[in-house]
């Protein structure tokens, strides 16, 4: 079966074409610059060399149209028509209590995905408005909605409830959601397979650490607590997120800089973490780069490190244990430095690594743990598009 994975943000189109009954992803890329000028088309066959396609894409409905086009191509194509695009899976950011599993994209789902808005404004309506196009242009194809915050809803109430009064979880749903449940439920199934034990014998941390980061503790195949709250802002410090914060530190700022609430939200989410310590740059590379020359992204990646190290410490706490450590998305998966100042210290709990193998270990899939420690530390490449393939699959072919 071939699923079209989409990604839809504000201005961006990601997507996959994806062969379940190989796992091979037979095309894959971006559009991005959706609504702007100079808009780009990224699409890779499988097997052949990287295409731009530049070209006006004014809206989701022609950036979808342009996916299923160069899909089809005759010199970039990997299908010969779009009757071969047997289901389509979203990635839905948030799905509140609402699901805690993927479904079915229905009329009636499509209402309930517009009343979680609230809970997701800077995500959702981007998710929505890829939903709706590919509806457009595949009218007859099933599609699925695949949450990120449904691998996490499992969590018990003393995680997620926080220190407000409970009027306010049972009137507005604030709780602890977490994000990049895909990509957590995808690291630690593999992570379990490599222990080789079933995963509800298993207490695992991951670590998703990108330009958006967080943790979270898996114990015996269900996520029991991760360092994302009731949106990404919170947990880890981010590429441009503060990540955990005193709340009244905003207060404070605002009142003191005048910050309107849309100054103040651009301030957390847009022009803090690794960018606002350093002064460099969000990019990692770029922080170790420049660590020798600029006292402040070595604050940054020391801060950045601590945090991690916290998190790890915390939950193998809440857990009672913990069997393997994985880092995973882009940093975790690529900065051999990130991962071993996160790990020193932490010998007295069982992790350690091997420096020499983590130094070759770069965007592929590696065991680091050192010979003396108890605890297995892993880098498994993530593949949410796989995680959403796989629940789409599974959900059509049972209906």
């Amino acid at each position: 079966m071939n699923i079209l994975v989409i990604n839809a943000g504000s201005s961006s189109v990601k997507y996959q074409l994806i062969d379940t009954d190989k796992e091979l992803a037979l095309a894959k890329g971006t559009v991005s610059r959706i609504g702007m000028s100079a808009s780009v088309l990224t699409h890779k066959p499988h097997d052949r060399a990287e295409v731009k396609v530049s070209a006006e894409i004014l809206d989701h409905i022609i950036a979808i149209e342009y996916i299923v086009t160069i899909l089809m191509s005759e010199n970039h194509g990997v299908i010969k028509d779009a009757s071969e695009i047997h289901a389509v899976g979203h990635r839905v950011v948030h799905g509140g209590e609402k699901f805690s599993s993927s479904v079915l994209i229905t009329k009636e789902l499509m209402a309930e995905l517009r009343n979680l808005i609230e809970l997701a404004p800077l995500h959702n309506p981007h998710n929505i408005r890829g939903i709706n196009a590919c509806m457009q242009k595949l009218p007859d194809v099933p599609m699925v909605a695949v949450f990120d915050t449904a691998y996490h809803s499992k969590m018990p109430p003393h995680a997620y409830i926080y220190g407000l009064p409970y009027v306010m979880y049972k009137r507005y749903g604030i709780r602890r959601y977490g994000f990049h449940g895909t990509s957590h439920r995808y690291v630690a199934d593999l992570a379990a397979k490599k222990l080789d034990k079933d995963r509800s014998e298993c207490k695992i941390i991951t670590a998703h650490l990108g330009n958006g980061a967080s943790i979270a503790a898996i114990d015996r195949g269900i996520s029991v607590d991760t360092s994302m709250g009731f949106t990404p802002l919170e947990g880890l410090l981010m590429g441009t997120r503060t990540g955990d914060l005193d709340p009244a530190i905003i207060l404070h700022i605002m009142a003191r800089e005048e910050l309107t609430l849309h100054e103040a939200n651009t301030l957390l989410n847009k022009h803090s973490g690794l960018a606002g310590i350093s002064g460099v740059s969000s990019d990692m590379r770029e922080i170790e780069e420049s660590v020798d020359e600029n006292k402040n992204s070595a604050l940054a990646l020391e801060t950045y490190c601590y945090r991690v190290k916290k998190y790890i410490g915390a939950y193998a706490a809440a857990m009672g244990g913990v069997d393997a450590l994985v880092f995973t998305a882009g940093i975790g998966e690529n900065s051999s430095i990130v991962r071993s100042k996160s790990c020193q210290g932490l010998g007295f709990m069982g992790i350690g690594i091997d420096e020499a193998v983590n130094a070759k270990s770069k965007g592929i899939e590696a065991d680091i743990s050192s010979m003396k420690s108890t605890v297995k530390t892993f880098v498994i490449p993530t593949n949410e598009e796989l995680v959403i393939a796989r629940d789409t699959r599974e959900l059509v072919e049972s209906h």
